[in-house]
Parts: C-alpha cells; sequence; structure tokens
C-alpha cells in the first residue's frame, strides 16, 4: 500500500493547498488584529496622559494651601493601636458578644 514516505509527501501537499486557500484571508485578519490592537493600545497611552495631567499628584505628608495665605494644620500622626500579646499561631480574639 502506502509508505511512510508517499504518505508524508500527500500530508505535506494537502497543507499546501489548505495554506494557498485560506493563507491570504488569515493573513487579512491576523493585519486587521494588529492595527485594532495598536490603536487600542494608543488610545489607553492617550487617556493616561489626559487623566495624568487633569489630577495633580500629591506626595503623602505635604501640605497645600488653597489660595495664598491660607495655611494648612499639618496632619499629626496617629498613634499605632495597642496590640496585645498572644501565643504564637493563635488567631486574635473577637471580642464582640
Amino acid at each position: 500500500m502506502f509508505g511512510l514516505s508517499e504518505l508524508a509527501v500527500v500530508l505535506i501537499v494537502a497543507i499546501a493547498v489548505l495554506i494557498a486557500r485560506k493563507g491570504p484571508e488569515l493573513a487579512r485578519s491576523a493585519g486587521k488584529s494588529a492595527r485594532i490592537l495598536k490603536a487600542e493600545a494608543r488610545a489607553m497611552k492617550e487617556e493616561n496622559r489626559v487623566a495624568a495631567e487633569r489630577s495633580p499628584r500629591t506626595i503623602q505628608g505635604a501640605t497645600t494651601a488653597s489660595s495664598p495665605g491660607v495655611t494648612v494644620p499639618e496632619m499629626r500622626q496617629q498613634p499605632a493601636p495597642q496590640q496585645t500579646e498572644r501565643a504564637a499561631g493563635t488567631p486574635p480574639q473577637d471580642d464582640r458578644p
């Protein structure tokens, strides 16, 4: 019947025929997808740039004044909550009734 080499030749010819038929359509579809992806990436960059320009960047701990001559009191640091000692590996207790 057929040997391994003849089967390989038949498969290669069948694949070549399918690629010749569907190849341009697949390439066109891939090109459209790439253009859409590129446009979306550009739109996201533009959106991020506009958002960054709109909202000023704040630095934690910095004070700002809304109008000249008006001072804002400095923020006081809150003391850390007291933690009770507990045995290692035990979950914290819930004090609710």
